[in-house]
């Protein structure tokens, strides 16, 4: 790991928040947290949203979001605001106004974005756990690339009041950790959960085969130890495949709109994924153009490379297809919930590789980025909670796997990757 005399860059602005009453035995009693600057207001500071415009052309919020009053109330103490991709429109975590995080892992690899500070700093053992949103991808895909759990809960299970939005049909406002009894106990006070880790034993644990086959990294590196451990604890008989491609083909009807029409990303991902990934986008960007087009259009901001183009390719979105994108949604999630029932875990790569290195041209990634987000977008369309698990390290870079769950199930997820966590930390060590 990178030496740890600095920050890593990880902070945009550091200030101390404090529990308002006696944090003794509260959940969070002595851990301390960071916020990603998108969003998340914290009375008398100015939400940057990682573009100096923003800042300057916006005044200082005048409350707190009420997800990070919750951390406080916790117990929990902030120690500042962390950097993040401009306006969150990126998955690499590079930001050319206020530098780009230090992956602590791999210093010459991109962090991961736009939730990329407060990854870095979880990543580094700075803090304890952080408050990051996740869109489209920007908790799941910096904990990745980091080396460290991220949790993406169900859509609308923690309030977004106070978070300036991106698409209010996919934010979710994420978190991140280094250990998963840190991950849980934050989880529990966010979702408004009894702290209770007793364990539902899961159904199934299906493997998305299809998916997993996308990877750059060999399949059994990725699975092996998940597998084993699911048998040791609960037996080899609730492990399952599926090719998720057919099954989602099949399910949801609507997605025919928008396979085969000339998308190239559909030539190396599976097809009915991408077309997937392409209604996402599509929904993303109209809802980004309704929320933020006209301060784009006045302000004329100073965006990033890739980044313009991705914000001003938002601004031009018509209505077009967009209740084809909401029949999308519903549908996959009646397929998705179907396929695990109450107590079912899908599991797929969380990305398609290791993280790319820094200040790659974006044409080099196109093959990449399209397949990660066929991969991020089976959570994102369908509402589902998804979490990220750290798999130690291959050929010296950070390797992860996802679980996800039905709807709601946000707890039972959480228990059950506490649960896994030791079996699995002794498997990899095998």
């Amino acid at each position: 790991m990178a030496s740890r005399d600095s920050d890593y860059g990880a902070f945009m602005e550091k200030f101390v928040l404090q529990p308002s009453s006696s944090a003794h035995q509260l959940p969070l009693s002595g851990l301390t947290f960071a916020i990603k600057d998108i969003r998340f207001d914290v009375d008398g500071h100015v939400t940057g949203f990682g573009n100096p415009d923003w800042a300057r052309t916006h005044s200082a919020a005048t409350s707190t979001a009420p997800a990070v009053l919750a951390v406080l109330s916790g117990g929990a103490t902030s120690i500042g605001k962390t950097i993040m991709d401009e306006m969150a429109y990126s998955i690499n975590g590079e930001n050319k106004h206020y530098g780009t995080p230090t992956n602590p892992w791999a210093p010459d690899r991109v962090p991961g974005g736009s939730s990329s500070g407060s990854a870095v700093a979880v990543g580094a053992k700075l803090v304890d756990f952080s408050l990051g949103t996740d869109t489209g991808g920007s908790v799941r895909v910096p904990a990745s690339y980091c080396g460290i759990f991220g949790f993406r809960p169900s859509h609308g299970a923690v309030s977004t009041a106070g978070v300036i939005p991106m698409a209010q049909s996919f934010d979710t406002v994420g978190w991140f950790a280094w250990d998963p009894k840190i991950l849980n106990r934050v989880g529990r006070v966010l979702l408004q959960l009894p702290d209770d880790a007793s364990l539902v034993r899961p159904s199934q644990v299906i493997f998305a085969e299809d998916c997993l086959q996308l990877s750059s990294i060999p399949s059994d590196r990725i699975t092996q130890g998940l597998v084993k451990s699911v048998e040791k604890l609960f037996g080899g008989q609730i492990v399952e495949n599926v090719i998720l491609g057919d099954y989602v083909k099949d399910k949801v009807p609507s997605l025919q709109h928008f396979i085969g029409e000339g998308n190239r990303e559909q030539e190396y991902s599976i097809p009915s994924l991408a077309a997937l990934s392409s209604a996402r986008g599509l929904l993303l960007r109209y809802e980004f153009k309704n929320n933020h087009g006209d301060w784009v259009t006045t302000v004329k901001p100073d965006l990033g490379p890739g980044i313009s183009e991705h914000v001003w390719e938002a601004v031009r979105t018509s209505a077009e297809n967009i209740d084809v994108c909401q029949s999308v949604k519903t549908e996959l999630r009646a397929a998705l919930s179907a396929l695990l029932g109450d107590y079912g875990i899908l599991v797929i790569p969380t990305v398609p590789g290791p993280p790319p290195k820094l200040q790659m041209d974006p044409s080099a990634l196109e093959v990449f980025h399209a397949q990660a987000f066929s991969l991020l977008s089976i959570a994102v369309v369908s509402g589902f909670c998804q979490v990220s698990i750290p798999l130690g390290l291959h050929d010296n870079l950070p390797v992860a796997i996802s679980l996800l769950a039905k709807h709601g199930s946000d707890g039972f997820l959480l228990n059950l990757v506490e649960t896994l966590h030791d079996t699995l930390k002794e498997e990899l060590q095998e």
